[in-house]
């Protein structure tokens, strides 16, 4: 009976903690987009949700004087996030992996804030980084409050950190399949159901203060067997690129700069940003504006292969100062404008065939194959779309493809990719063994 009991009891608590963690994540999400947006208005006036035609409008001393304050910004913040105890930080990849999901709150609830102040401000990185952690906070935080077992701390930090990106960005299952096939690494069916009932919770809450409405909206495009057998090509050419994008991440990571080099950083490549992006406004941000364009086919060729030069270096750039963000829309973004590429000339050749599909096509492989996510990737893309029924068997083709070229050649994802080596290989053990 006293068995029974503690099962109860433990049942009642673990329940009580998803439930919870979704409610705060939530919240935390809401207030975190509200500021990115307050400062994007503020600093790009007539911004209202996207940043490109603000800035696009904007003068060159608007550029060089936003980014290098973004700069600076980042520089104090890090600078004053370094005296706070575990300084340096946890990954919440690293925390899930290695650590049981134990985060340090203010070091990572810091991190996040700064996070969407720069990316508000211009950075070329993802805004879904910020929520992410935010949700991994709240989730050990309820960890600890329930006593929960070091397993059920794990899954709860990754569905929480799921729940995240799933109030951001209004995807509730997608963002349940990140927390378990990216972030967990284990889509067991026993993780299935708290994972969705967190983040569920979480874009439920959120939708109370954001807007409720697909991230992208595209036309509904059709698929077809010639459209198919261009996702096989394009996706082995997808797989290819991320691989190269996976390991430039991992070492931009890994020789970011010491000493007083680490607070120039920020101000130096923002700077640079800054003024690259007087030409090419399309640099700022996380990517949403320029991959919404193309998917509506609305960038012309010339501009696309310059972007799919410069918006990966951008991203890069920014993450090798020290600049916090995510890589999630940045993957995105560079995916599309590869697809747009790749699709150019079937474009020309037969005019049925939307140029917008292929960079639909082409930012569900890019994503893919970088985050090692093809299910979670799959689902995202329907709900960041509101569509995908009728290109449904393209899009599974391209995704296929994309991964398993990616995973011959790296067998990294994006976050992984930021860890040491060491980190990485015991990551990649547990995953193996399921633990």
């Amino acid at each position: 009976m006293e068995r029974d009991s503690t099962k109860s009891w433990r049942w009642t608590a673990f329940w009580a903690a998803v439930v919870v963690t979704g409610l705060g994540t939530g919240l935390a999400t809401a207030a975190l987009m509200n500021l990115l947006y307050a400062v994007q208005h503020t600093l790009w006036p007539g911004s209202g949700l996207d940043l490109l035609d603000a800035a696009a409008r904007a003068d060159w001393k608007h550029h060089l004087l936003v980014l290098l304050g973004a700069g600076l910004v980042a520089a104090g913040g890090q600078a004053l996030l370094g005296h706070l105890p575990n300084g340096n930080g946890i990954d919440v990849v690293t925390a899930i992996s290695l650590y049981s999901g134990r985060v340090p709150a203010w070091r990572t609830l810091g991190s996040a804030v700064l996070s969407v102040v720069v990316v508000g401000m211009g950075a070329a990185l993802g805004r879904e980084g910020a929520p992410k952690q935010a949700g991994a906070v709240l989730a050990n935080a309820a960890a600890d409050r329930a006593g929960l077992s070091d397993d059920d701390r794990r899954l709860l930090v990754a569905c929480g950190a799921g729940a995240g990106l799933a109030a951001a960005y209004g995807v509730p299952l997608g963002g349940a399949l990140f927390a378990l096939e990216v972030l967990r690494g284990r889509l067991a069916l026993r993780f299935v159901l708290p994972a969705l009932v967190t983040t569920s919770t979480a874009t439920g809450m959120a939708w109370c203060f954001l807007p409720d409405a697909p991230t992208y909206a595209i036309p509904a495009y059709a698929g077809s067997l010639s459209i198919a057998a261009w996702a096989v090509v394009a996706g082995a050419i997808a797989g290819l690129v991320s691989t190269l994008f996976v390991r430039a991440v991992a070492w931009t990571s890994h020789h970011r700069p010491q000493g007083w080099r680490r607070g120039a950083a920020p101000v130096v490549a923002l700077s640079v940003l800054g003024a690259t992006s007087i030409a090419f406004p399309q640099l700022l941000g996380n990517g949403r504006d320029i991959a919404a364009l193309a998917f509506s086919g609305q960038v012309p060729l010339l501009l696309l292969v310059v972007l799919l030069l410069l918006r990966p270096a951008a991203t890069l750039l920014c993450l090798s100062s020290g600049v916090p963000g995510g890589l999630l829309t940045p993957s995105l973004a560079l995916g599309a404008l590869l697809g747009g590429v790749l699709g150019y000339p079937c474009s020309l050749l037969w005019p049925d065939m939307p140029s917008g599909l292929f960079a639909v096509l082409g930012a569900a492989a890019v994503l893919a194959a970088t985050t090692q996510g093809p299910l979670s990737t799959v689902v995202l893309i329907i709900e960041l779309t509101g569509q995908a029924r009728s290109f449904i068997l393209p899009l599974l083709i391209v995704v296929a493809v994309a991964t398993l070229v990616a995973r011959r050649f790296e067998s990294r994802s994006i976050y992984d990719a930021r860890l040491s080596d060491a980190e990485a290989k015991e990551r990649h053990r547990r995953r193996e063994l399921g633990t």
